[in-house]
């Protein structure tokens, strides 16, 4: 019954995802059609106004795809909403540059501008329309959580930030009898398995495939690795490959030559941005515009990271690294302003053309704070087999206060599943988040990192 459940939700996902991109599409016809297509020199024939349309449609898709637009029932509506607006907005300014250059001239303005419009009154009421009949055919599924250790209260925690998505009825120490656990997950729509050792793990696992009962996990480092390996099929019994060298030299390759080409075509259009923070900075307080401080990027290497000063001069005249708090008092004026919109990393831009750092990566850490990570994270060092970046899949997927730990994985999952296409994505949405304020978990990062290193290393044996 499940499987047929979530069978019909699919279609109806991708039924109204089509709707939208369709209508957006149609939108974009009659505008081309009313005010561009008879306007340029040479007025295109049938195929070539179908051949605009279907780049407009793709342009569409593929930045909707990138931001998150068309995930019904995954994100909030309003933060979905955000997602699809921003989409817009970067693709019709992409088509009026496109329009432009076939007209060959810069065309008017007003018609674009009132096609935008239509697009955001048409895509508020498709979010909020399809996300209501979502919710009203698929309501919040009904979960257990099977916990060894306290925890797992930071994950339910987060999890019930999403009432709509999930409702945790209930919860069920790994202690209790296998049988009234079983009986407990059988209850339930699906299961959350969290912070319980592996042999136990992998029998509940292998319970819930067998009784096709939904199960979420929460990875160990160990399952991010696996879940790199590639299959070898040379034998009649199944084994897998875990390469552990980071990037292959192919990839880093393409990395390599992708950041340069990226790097200097953003040169062009940041520099008056950049020239404008430096004047600003030099302003404020007359010290130096520069900041420049020792970090860690692949095999250990050290470098010295650049960055818009955006605190006092001086700030840790002590000679104690401090982790920069959300309202630290160091903090300049223009330094809040800077950081908001991550304009303070812009010169490390120059970093990624000196070749110590690349457009995506893990961020780049201090020496003596990756020597206090590991103390309780002796995994921290593994992020160290790439180069650090100048944005990476944790700053665009975690937030303020998101845990070390949990920072970790994901740098982790960027380095055993890397593609040039994923480094794409994550810079379409560092431009999201440059807009976007970054949000804070109900709980902070401290706690959870030193508990959950502890059972991690206890459970994995």
């Amino acid at each position: 019954m499940n499987s047929k459940r979530d069978l019909y939700k699919r279609f109806i996902t991708f039924g109204a995802a089509i709707l939208l991109l369709g209508a957006l599409t149609a939108i974009f016809a009659f505008v081309w059609y009313r005010y561009y297509s008879s306007a340029i020199i040479e007025p295109y024939y049938r195929r070539g106004n179908w051949v605009l349309i279907g780049i407009y449609c793709l342009l569409t898709a593929l930045f909707f795809k990138a931001y998150g637009g068309f995930k019904v029932g995954y994100l909030k509506k309003t933060d979905m909403l955000y997602s699809q607006v921003i989409s817009m907005i970067c693709v019709n300014v992409v088509a009026y540059f496109v329009v432009s250059l076939i007209g060959r001239h810069f065309m008017k303005v007003s018609p674009m501008l009132f096609m935008t419009l239509t697009d955001f009154v048409f895509i508020t009421l498709w979010t909020f329309t399809t996300g209501k009949l979502y919710f009203l055919i698929y309501p919040p599924r009904k979960l257990v959580i099977l916990y060894g250790s306290s925890q797992a209260a930071s994950l339910v925690l987060k999890m019930s930030q999403r009432v709509d998505k999930y409702m945790i009825c209930e919860s069920v120490s790994i202690d209790e009898d296998p049988e009234f656990i079983k009986e407990q997950i059988r209850r339930y729509e699906g299961v959350i398995i969290c912070d319980i050792p592996a042999g136990l793990r992998n029998d509940y696992l292998k319970y819930c495939f067998e009784n096709s009962i939904r199960a979420y996990i929460a990875p160990k480092i160990s399952d991010i690795i696996v879940r790199g390996a590639d299959d070898i099929r040379l034998f009649d019994t199944p084994l897998l490959l875990c390469r552990n060298y980071g990037l292959d030299y192919e990839q880093r390759v393409v990395k390599r030559a992708f950041d340069i080409i990226f790097t200097l075509v953003v040169l062009v259009p940041v520099l008056p941005v950049m020239l404008i923070a430096a004047i600003a900075v030099k302003l404020c307080d007359r010290g130096p515009v520069l900041y420049k401080q020792k970090r860690l990027t692949r095999d250990h290497k050290e470098f010295y990271v650049y960055k818009f000063r955006s605190m006092i001069v001086d700030a840790e005249k002590d000679g104690k690294p401090r982790l920069a708090a959300d309202e630290d008092e160091r903090i300049t004026p223009v330094g809040k302003v800077l950081r908001k919109f991550r304009i303070d990393e812009l010169p490390q831009l120059f970093n990624i053309l000196k070749g110590d750092m690349s457009l995506v990566g893990p961020r780049p850490e201090r020496p003596e704070l990756t020597e206090e990570y590991k103390k309780q994270m002796p995994e921290f060092e593994y992020r160290l087999k790439v180069k650090a970046g100048l944005t990476g899949y944790a700053q665009v997927n975690g937030v303020y206060d998101t845990s070390p730990y949990d920072k970790l994985k994901m740098d982790l999952m960027y380095i055993e599943n890397y593609s040039i296409i994923r480094d794409i994505q994550i810079i379409l949405m560092t431009l999201k988040t440059m807009i976007a304020p970054g949000k804070t978990n109900a709980q902070t990062g401290e706690g959870i990192i030193l508990g959950e290193r502890e059972n991690d290393k206890e459970n994995s044996r």
